[in-house]
């Protein structure tokens, strides 16, 4: 892997790399690794994630799914989802109708389609051959964790209603549940589920949160319905993927981004492009997007609050190491155990975590449950981190229940009021 080039500001090379480091070459072989400090880090992943430097409105909330490669789904819905609050975090108060047609305008050359990466995901239409690996592993494993009665009936009947009547709902194919817990699904539900996880099925839209399934050859492009790679080459390019997205990440960093394994990383490292690097106060090996490392990260940083599922801290471990700030999602801790309450979003400003709010929405007032701040240097971003998210959703009007320090929150009711 060549070195890059010596004109990258503030980056110098060194050789330190310990020989048998889990995903490192022998250091024999592993060449120059380019040296960055943790704040060079930290505004390389910002700079990748779109956080950083004027956002591409031009591009707009379909520019930042091909930019991130993977936005997260998720049911809770406090401000508004969290694969809306994705691009309202990089792009500001982008209309949220935008936001529905960039994932699921059933566009078949610049649309998107769901499936399993970090978790379930809006994908850009162009991964699809990318994921052939995982629809093969899931036919090898044969079922999903539901068991059906007769697979091969239902999976059939599923078949024939999408190829006679086009795009369905599983309520329009016969039901979603049998009529008990969530997680009661219906023969017909889990038949057309596996057809997903398989490729026979994709969703590209939604109707009213509720999955709109079609035959795959049906809704995916020509060029890009094939599961031609073989899995190595998939897996390398998700890595290579994950690396652009991420801007500097760990082997484990670059695993968790698409849910892949350790050992799948090691074996495509060396063919990614991704150049090897040490980060100051990084006690592992990283690798960095070499077009990340060729431009100075500078620009605005955006002031916003963040969804708990947003990919530049959807890791635990990685935002704790970019950015010293300890965060995870409380919504399925039970309420008398919550620190920081049930979707409490992190406040990013001035290119770090300082401070978290749990919102609400009671009519047109933008309700902050709890707020945490981690200084007074954090009052005023919160405040128009609030302020701003307010005029998003539609509210006119801010109202701060509780703060764990008095003396903050009588500053921030006041900077609320200020620019209120």
């Amino acid at each position: 892997m060549s070195v890059v080039p010596s004109r990258v500001i503030g980056m110098t090379t060194a050789v330190t790399v310990k020989a048998g480091t889990p995903g490192a070459r022998p250091s024999g072989d592993r060449g120059a690794a380019v040296r960055l400090s943790a704040d060079e880090a930290r505004r390389l992943a910002l700079r990748a994630q779109g956080l950083l430097g004027a956002p591409d409105r031009k591009a707009g909330p379909r520019g930042v799914l091909r930019r991130l490669g993977a936005v997260q789904l998720d049911t809770i819905s406090v401000l508004a989802r969290s694969h809306e609050l994705v691009p309202y975090a990089r792009l500001g108060a982008v209309g949220r109708s935008a936001v529905e047609e960039a994932y699921w305008s059933g566009d078949a050359e610049t649309g998107a389609f769901e499936y399993w990466s970090h978790a379930a995901c809006i994908l850009p239409i162009e991964e699809w051959p990318l994921f052939a690996f995982r629809r093969r592993a899931m036919r090898e494993r044969g079922h999903r964790w539901h068991i059906m009665a007769d697979a091969d009936r239902s999976c059939a009947a599923v078949r024939d209603r999408l190829r006679a009547e086009g795009p369905l709902t599983a309520t329009d194919l016969g039901g979603a549940k049998n009529g008990g817990e969530w997680y009661d699904w219906s023969e017909t539900k889990i038949a057309v589920e596996w057809l997903l996880d398989t490729g026979e099925v994709v969703c590209t839209r939604r109707r009213g949160w509720k999955r709109v399934y079609d035959l795959a050859e049906r809704a995916v492009p020509d060029a890009l319905f094939h599961d031609d790679l073989d899995d190595t080459e998939c897996v390398r390019r998700l890595v290579a993927q994950a690396g652009a997205a991420m801007g500097v990440a760990t082997r484990a960093d670059l695993a968790d981004y698409h849910r892949l394994k350790g050992e799948q990383v090691d074996a495509v490292i060396d063919g990614t492009g991704l150049v090897p690097v040490e980060v100051a106060g990084w006690d592992k090996p990283a690798w960095a997007d070499p077009a990340a490392l060729a431009e100075e990260p500078r620009g605005r940083h955006r002031t916003t609050l963040l969804s708990p599922f947003d990919s530049l801290i959807w890791d635990r471990p990685r935002t704790e190491r970019i950015f010293g700030f300890a965060h995870r999602l409380e919504a399925y801790v039970p309420k008398a155990r919550r620190v920081h309450g049930y979707f409490a979003m992190p406040l990013l400003t001035g290119g770090g975590l300082a401070g978290r709010v749990d919102p609400a929405r009671e009519g047109r007032t933008l309700v902050a449950r709890q707020v945490s701040l981690e200084g007074a240097k954090a009052v005023e971003p919160m405040a128009r981190a609030l302020w701003e998210a307010a005029g998003w959703v539609g509210c006119d009007s801010v109202r701060v229940e509780r703060c764990d320090d008095a003396r903050l929150a009588a500053a921030l009711v006041s900077a609320l009021t200020a620019l209120g």
